[in-house]
């Protein structure tokens, strides 16, 4: 289909950006949303610039429980997925 393999490396290299570019907005959709989850718990007083320990305790803890959340999530995928791939290997044989 490729006359020299010329066009298929550049579709390999197009794909492999589509993924990357991909994987940054789901990575800054996430973190938008931690950050936007977390002030909405979390800060309740306008009067200051900067928060007070009450609100500081909980942004910690509430980043910390998402990020944990979000670690366990990866690891079930990965579980998941070579799941799929040893029984996609199993169907191959």
């Amino acid at each position: 289909m490729y006359n020299n393999g010329y066009g298929a490396s550049y579709h390999e290299q197009r794909l492999q950006q589509m993924m990357e570019q991909k994987q940054l907005r789901d990575f800054m959709r996430m973190y938008s949303n931690l950050v936007s989850r977390c002030f909405d718990d979390c800060v309740s007083d306008f009067n200051s610039n900067t928060l007070s320990d009450k609100e500081l305790t909980c942004v910690n803890r509430c980043t910390l429980k998402n990020m944990k959340l979000n670690e366990r999530i990866g690891q079930r995928f990965a579980e998941e997925n070579a799941k799929l791939m040893e029984d996609q290997a199993k169907l191959g044989r």
